[in-house]
């Protein structure tokens, strides 16, 4: 590799090495393996249903031991909203309102998606403040077409010298419109913590990874609602934020696997996608943490289902550490008797979803007590499950590891071979989806923090394509934090109803009654 000292600084001034970068490039040249899916994880092998009474069980569990606790709510929050408007931006591109009808565009382009937005224009949540600028802008606006009027009011919607929704970032456009107010999705998450995510003391925290350029955003919408917030809810919110560490950036090579240089001479480096975030999760200090995306949330009326089904997840979390800690504790006191033997080998595998090495029998006790103690001694995630329909995304499956034991793991679709037609078909009977809705547990028996780097499958990272001045772009992703940056966790999987479940991938997903707030007023 041809790496000049211009190279050189570039590399150590992300806080990266020479070798490290070397590393990468070796990645791209072998290839990043698929997983070997065994079979969907389903309600009869790896998933749980909880009766209504354990659910209440849990719920009081939870509720008698927070006050004991320290949590926090970890959300993804850096994405910006360009996807969410993919068709819109695709309608501005393409839709020459002088030459065609807006029927006849929707029709020869079958612009499904364009057709919903305008049935839908006046209960999306941003309606009435786009409606107020264009009118202000274009006084003769109910005079022109109809196509010429929607291309104006997405134009003033998404463009820099209108409102410049296409570059927020997500978690600060207007997502619910209530009778006095419209909230953002920042916002909502703040109300839907302070329903599980309280101390004794009626204190809150939150943390948020954004874009370093959407920091002082993100602090003027808090300034903004935190009284109304704090008083509605009782609650005094601490709210931390954190950016993608330069030091996972990835480099990015030609198709050629050769190094890829703009047109400065220099190399491109790229995000290393949202695995990068297991720094920043590792960064916090808690006993608890909540996980979940920024644009999962719903209106007020549902609120109170999403929590109360928060502290069912994290009462099992409780559940599941009180025994483990009571096991790994015993364990340092004296060697377990056969039959002590007997009851942790069948609390890992109908509990921890650990499956034992075929010969463990034979292992001398040293050696199994080697074994479960390690198998034992790992951060935890009580991870919420949806039915599947048709949501694209990751899902619950079990994966044949290279030592052929069988893991519990979220998988995404990218790392399944398309071209194995038996993957495939399991892939397909997959029952449920990940709504990345996890309660994670980072401390061990001792009470000290994992390092949750050491828990990472540095195999499971992603290698894709962009396209990059005219050039194809090879880039790797970094392990997903919810799949391959917590690979080596232990994962209990737990069903929770749909509505739980809201998240605003399209801007029509804001016409759902999820996120409809006057529907309830």
């Amino acid at each position: 590799m041809n790496i000049t000292e211009q190279d050189i600084k570039l590399i150590k001034s992300k806080g990266l090495t020479v070798e490290k970068v070397l590393s990468q490039i070796e990645t791209f040249k072998n290839e990043i393996p698929f997983v070997a899916l065994r079979s969907a994880a389903t309600l009869d092998n790896g998933i749980l249903k909880f009766s209504e009474h354990y659910q209440t069980e849990l719920t009081k569990l939870y509720e008698s031991r927070s006050s004991d606790l320290e949590t926090i709510k970890f959300v993804p929050a850096s994405g910006a909203a360009t996807r969410m408007f993919k068709e819109l931006f695709k309608f501005l591109d393409n839709y020459e309102y002088e030459k065609e009808s807006l029927n006849s565009y929707t029709n020869h382009e079958k612009a499904n998606a364009i057709r919903l937005f305008l049935i839908g224009l006046e209960k999306f949540p941003f309606y009435s403040v786009v409606i107020e600028k264009v009118k202000s802008s274009y006084p003769n606006f109910d005079t022109l077409s109809e196509g010429r009027q929607l291309y104006i009011f997405v134009e003033m919607m998404l463009k820099e010298k209108g409102l410049n929704y296409g570059a927020f970032p997500k978690g600060l456009l207007p997502f619910h419109n209530y009778t006095d107010h419209i909230s953002t999705s920042f916002e909502e998450h703040l109300f839907e913590a302070a329903g599980y995510n309280k101390n004794a003391t009626g204190n809150s925290k939150l943390h948020f990874t954004i874009s370093k350029d959407h920091l002082e955003a993100f602090k003027d919408e808090f300034e903004r609602i935190k009284k109304k917030v704090e008083e509605e809810t009782d609650t005094i919110f601490g709210i931390t934020y954190s950016f993608q560490k330069p030091e996972t950036d990835t480099i990015a090579v030609t198709e050629k696997n050769e190094l890829y240089r703009k047109e400065d001479g220099s190399l491109l480096f790229r995000p290393g996608g949202h695995g990068a975030l297991i720094e920043n999760l590792n960064d916090l200090n808690a006993d608890i943490i909540y996980i979940k995306n920024i644009d999962n949330v719903v209106v007020r009326k549902y609120q109170d289902e999403v929590s109360g089904y928060k502290k069912v997840l994290a009462g099992k979390l409780i559940e599941i550490q009180d025994e483990v800690f009571r096991i790994l504790n015993a364990i340092d006191k004296k060697a377990p008797t056969e039959a002590e033997l007997k009851d942790i080998k069948k609390f890992l595998v109908q509990q921890l979803n650990v499956r034992l090495p075929l010969d463990f029998d034979k292992f001398a006790e040293k050696y199994k007590i080697e074994f479960l103690k390690k198998s034992m001694n790992r951060p935890i995630r009580v991870c919420g499950m949806v039915i599947n329909e048709g949501e694209p995304g990751g899902g619950p499956f079990w994966v044949k590891k290279e030592n052929g034991r069988l893991v519990l793991q979220i998988v995404e679709t990218p790392q399944i071979n398309k071209n194995d037609k038996r993957q495939c078909d399991i892939l397909k009977s997959a029952t449920h989806f990940n709504p990345v809705d996890l309660v994670c547990g980072v401390r061990d028996y001792k009470g000290k923090k994992f390092n949750l780097q050491h828990y990472v499958d540095p195999d499971a990272g992603f290698i894709t394509k962009k396209s990059m001045n005219g050039n194809i772009v090879k880039a790797l992703e970094l392990p997903g934090l919810w799949n391959g940056g917590m690979s080596n966790w232990i994962s209990v999987f737990v069903e929770v109803p749909l509505t739980t479940f809201n998240p605003v991938k399209t801007v029509n997903d804001l016409l759902k009654s999820a996120h409809q707030a006057k529907l309830f007023t």
